[in-house]
């Protein structure tokens, strides 16, 4: 595993995760937020820019879902430590919607499983879209919505950092 990007290191900002992460095949993304959750995702494919590896059904002009069935999301750490590690499977049928690429956002999953902006700070999560939910959680809930970065939508990121594998 080799370490390719930190923002803070290299920089908040999509334009230079995308120069340095794009069309480097499998990779792993680590969130740290400010508010002390800790997730990410893997994919085996990586983000690229050749549109032929996007998936035709969801690709539209300068951005498009990608497929990948080995992909999965994670959570490390949560904001009071009561939770285990846990790995997170994509949906069967959702394949094609695994990671997304767009040269306007950070990396991706699932469309808006984890949702990054621009300037990589403010995220979005709606969790149960393409990935599976942890038991017992319904998607569209505030506790899914919740569940990897404490709230749903502009949780702060603290630390992004990218491996290539």
């Amino acid at each position: 595993m080799k370490k390719g990007y930190s923002a803070k290191k290299d920089g908040f900002g999509c334009d230079k995760w995308h120069s340095i992460c794009d069309n480097k095949g499998k990779t792993l993304v680590i969130i740290k937020t400010k508010q002390n959750f800790i997730f990410g995702g893997f994919t085996q494919v990586g983000w690229t820019n050749d549109k032929s590896k996007w998936r035709e059904k969801y690709r539209y002009n300068d951005y498009g879902n990608i497929p990948d069935s080995n992909s999965f999301i994670f959570s490390l750490r949560n904001d009071k430590g009561d939770r285990n590690s846990e790995k997170f499977t994509i949906q069967k049928g959702k394949e094609q919607k695994a990671i997304y690429y767009d040269l306007d956002i950070g990396p991706s999953f699932g469309g808006c499983d984890i949702w990054i902006d621009s300037n990589l700070q403010p995220g979005y999560s709606n969790f149960g879209e393409n990935y599976n939910l942890p038991n017992g959680i319904k998607y569209e809930t505030n506790e899914a919505e919740s569940y990897l970065a404490g709230s749903p939508n502009k949780w702060v990121v603290d630390e992004l950092e990218t491996y290539f594998i």
